[in-house]
């Protein structure tokens, strides 16, 4: 089988490269006491796009750092009861896309949200005011700043949790069955919903973007998607004197040190060929996982759409 990275045997153990932070239990810990004592003042607002079945609306509320916080939501007509819900996440620079894009979950009876990412192509603010570059990347986004609060993506990963316990919250919507999903980023997101809200019961990563920065440093693939660590080598640190420092700082928002947080049930989907997000640094979250488990592989394929991977994810949240 050709390899871009580890056998699947040592993928099954390797346990990560990128150090973590002392105090990363607090730093989470405390933003989730910072998330927990906002007043996220949700707006649902009839959308201009509706289906004979779903009712759409633009659902805005505010985040962390008073930032306002677009979803796009779906409520299937004819509820009985209480119904599941599933949060869906984007790509990295994307955004929550067409209405039509998740009407299949709607369709098949589940309260629908799907986030816009603050600062990227949707509707979401971006408040965070930051030291250094704002040019381009939001891995580095408050890297600079003495305090690692200021990382946009601690934000996001916030942002993520609040549109969770909003949608648990309403009335028609059953706060035990509820699941997350999406891809790259949005897979990445989805750990992360898991992560801070551990009522989450279904969550399906596909190729997890947000994970051990270090060994995707290390194995030269900081191209593409992680390309920005590497302007910020050569911005900021171009003879690497503060290496270990600006890695141990990326510890707060790697995803694979919040992952074993997760309760809910977690399947991974992975391409062996990825070279934008590396499978041994999406392995290093998975393993690092407690809850109920399991993987899927694709071995010839890469960063890309995998073969019914849509399907898998649905027929996952039918659990719910």
């Amino acid at each position: 089988m050709p390899l871009v990275d580890m056998p699947l045997e040592e993928l099954k153990k390797y346990q990560g490269r990128n150090p973590k932070p002392a105090d990363f239990d607090k730093y989470w810990d405390d933003a989730i006491a910072e998330m927990n004592s906002i007043d996220p003042n949700p707006q649902f607002i009839l959308a201009d796009v509706q289906f004979k079945n779903v009712e759409c609306y633009d659902l805005y509320f505010t985040g962390t750092k008073g930032a306002r916080v677009y979803a796009k939501f779906y409520k299937p007509k004819n509820i009985v009861g209480k119904a599941p819900a599933v949060l869906k996440f984007h790509g990295y620079e994307g955004n929550s896309g067409q209405w039509i894009d998740h009407l299949g979950y709607a369709g098949d009876g589940f309260v629908t949200a799907a986030l816009d990412c603050r600062g990227q192509y949707g509707k979401s603010q971006d408040s965070n005011s930051v030291e250094g570059t704002t040019f381009k990347g939001h891995i580095i986004r408050g890297l600079s700043s003495d305090n690692p609060h200021d990382l946009l993506f601690r934000d996001v990963f916030l942002d993520t949790a609040l549109l969770a316990r909003i949608v648990m919250s309403l009335d028609y919507v059953d706060e035990n069955r509820v699941g997350c999903c999406g891809g790259s980023q949005g897979g990445a997101l989805t750990i992360a919903c898991a992560s801070l809200v551990p009522e989450i019961k279904i969550a399906a990563p596909e190729f997890p973007f947000l994970c051990d920065y270090k060994r995707v440093w290390e194995m030269d693939l900081a191209t593409t998607a992680y390309g920005e660590l590497k302007e910020y080598f050569r911005a900021y640190d171009p003879l690497h004197k503060h290496e270990d420092e600006i890695f141990t700082k990326l510890g707060y928002i790697d995803l694979q040190y919040l992952a074993p947080r997760i309760k809910a049930e977690t399947t991974m989907f992975t391409g062996l060929m990825d070279t934008t997000c590396p499978p041994s640094t999406q392995f290093a979250a998975y393993n690092k996982m407690t809850c109920k488990k399991d993987f899927v592989i694709w071995p010839d394929f890469g960063h890309e759409g995998l073969p019914g991977v849509d399907d898998m994810m649905i027929t996952l949240m039918h659990k719910l």
